[in-house]
C-alpha cells in the first residue's frame, strides 16, 4: 500500500481493492506506458528520484519485471546525471520539472558537454512543467524523446503525451489512457464543455479508498461514483487535458481566483530564479493578496532590487492580479525529490494565527 505525497496536507495511504487477477499480472498502466516509452530487456534505465515514492517505485518495477537494467541515483544531481546517462548508455529515464529547471540553469557548455544521444523516452511527471521549459527541454538536452504523464498514487486515471502531440498542444498532458477525463462543476455535479475550466475526475479507472480515512474517500467521490484529485482543468476539442492547479492551492483576491501555477511557470524561466512558490497571503483590502517566495540562484543577490525585478518580469505577461505584490527570498524551498512543491509548510508559516484554507 503506497501513500499519497501528502503536499496539501498528511500523506493518505492508498488502498486498492483487489482484482482478482493472477498473481503476478502487471497492472494496465504499466503496458500501457510500456507500449509508449519501448523499454524492454535491453533497455537501461536511469532513475533519478527516491524509490520511496509512489512513481519511482512504480516506474523501477516496470522496468525490472521486462529485464531492463536499472541505474538509480542516490541523490539527485543535474550534471551528475547527464554524465550517467553518457556513461552508462542509458536508454530510459524518469524526472520531474524541478530536475529540468536545475538542468536548464546549469551552462549550456556544461549541458552540451555530455553524450546522452542514446535516449530512448525521458519520461517526467508528478507536477506540471511549464510550457517555457518542456520547450527548452525539447530544443536540448533531450529532444522529441519527451514523455509525459499525469496520473497519481491513486491510479484513478491516467494521461500521456508524446512530444510530437505537446509541440501541437503545449502545455496539454495528453488524452486519457486509463480512466476518461471529465471536467466538472464546483459541487461535482454538473459537466463543463470544452475549454471550460473545473475539477477534474476520472470514471472507469481503478478504484481506490483512503486508509482508514472514510471521510476523505466519500470527498473524492461525486454522486456518479467519479473519483477527483483536487486538481483544476480543462479539455480541448479533441480531449486533451490542461491542467490549471490543485484546488487547494487557488488564491481568492478581491473575488478573483488566481492560480498560483501560472505565475510559478513564468517566474522559474527569469534567469535569476531557481525556484518559486506562490501562495495567498492575508490582505484585509482583498482577503487574500499574491506572494512569491522566490529561491535564487545566487542568494547574495536577494533583496529589494531583485523584488522590483522579478515583481516587472512579471507584470509584462501577466494581468496585474495574478502578479506578487511582495517577494519574500528563502535559501530553499520545501521541494521533496518526489518534485512536489510542499506549499502548505510556507503557507503555515505566513498565516499563523489567520489560519489556512489548505487542509
Amino acid at each position: 500500500m503506497l501513500y499519497s505525497s501528502g503536499t496539501t496536507g498528511r500523506p493518505k495511504g492508498v488502498r486498492s481493492p483487489l482484482r482478482g487477477e493472477v498473481f503476478g499480472t502487471a497492472q494496465k498502466h504499466l503496458y500501457i506506458i510500456r507500449s509508449m516509452s519501448g523499454h524492454d530487456e535491453n533497455s537501461i534505465f536511469l532513475e533519478t528520484g527516491p524509490l520511496y515514492h509512489a512513481a519511482p517505485l512504480r516506474f523501477m518495477i516496470g522496468m525490472q519485471r521486462v529485464g531492463a537494467t536499472s541505474v538509480i541515483m542516490e541523490r539527485f544531481d543535474a550534471e551528475a546525471a547527464l554524465g550517467l546517462i553518457e556513461q552508462y548508455r542509458c536508454t530510459h529515464s524518469l524526472w520531474v520539472p524541478s530536475m529540468f529547471v536545475r538542468m536548464l540553469k546549469l551552462p549550456e557548455e556544461t549541458r552540451r558537454r555530455y553524450d546522452i544521444s542514446s535516449t530512448v523516452a525521458a519520461i517526467h511527471g508528478a507536477a506540471p512543467c511549464p510550457v517555457g521549459i518542456k520547450e527548452r527541454m525539447i530544443d536540448c538536452p533531450f529532444g522529441p524523446t519527451l514523455v509525459e504523464y499525469y496520473g497519481a498514487t491513486e491510479a484513478n486515471g491516467l494521461c500521456l503525451v508524446s512530444s510530437e502531440e505537446w509541440l501541437a498542444r503545449k502545455g496539454s498532458v495528453g488524452k486519457p489512457v486509463l480512466g476518461e477525463v471529465h471536467i466538472m462543476d464546483e459541487e461535482g455535479r454538473e459537466e463543463l464543455p470544452p475549454g471550460e475550466t473545473g475539477p477534474i475526475y476520472f470514471a472507469n479507472g481503478y478504484e481506490f479508498e483512503y486508509y482508514r480515512d472514510p471521510e476523505k474517500t466519500a470527498e473524492a467521490r461525486n454522486d456518479r461514483g467519479w473519483t477527483t484529485l483536487g486538481d483544476i482543468g480543462r479539455v480541448d476539442d479533441d480531449g486533451y487535458l490542461y491542467l490549471t492547479d490543485r484546488k487547494a492551492f487557488t488564491i481568492i483576491t478581491g473575488g478573483v481566483n488566481v492560480y498560483p501555477q501560472e505565475v510559478e511557470n513564468l517566474l522559474v524561466t527569469h534567469p535569476k530564479v531557481m525556484d518559486a512558490a506562490v501562495i495567498g497571503m492575508p490582505s484585509e483590502d482583498f482577503g487574500e493578496a499574491v506572494k512569491a517566495v522566490i529561491q535564487p540562484v545566487d542568494m547574495a543577490e536577494a533583496g529589494a532590487a531583485l523584488e522590483g525585478e522579478l515583481i516587472a518580469f512579471c507584470r509584462q505577461s501577466l494581468s496585474p492580479v495574478k502578479c506578487p505584490r511582495r517577494v519574500d527570498f528563502k535559501a530553499e524551498l520545501p521541494r521533496h525529490p518526489n518534485g512536489k512543491l510542499y506549499k502548505r509548510l510556507l503557507k503555515d508559516a505566513y498565516w499563523g494565527d489567520h489560519g489556512t484554507r489548505i487542509v
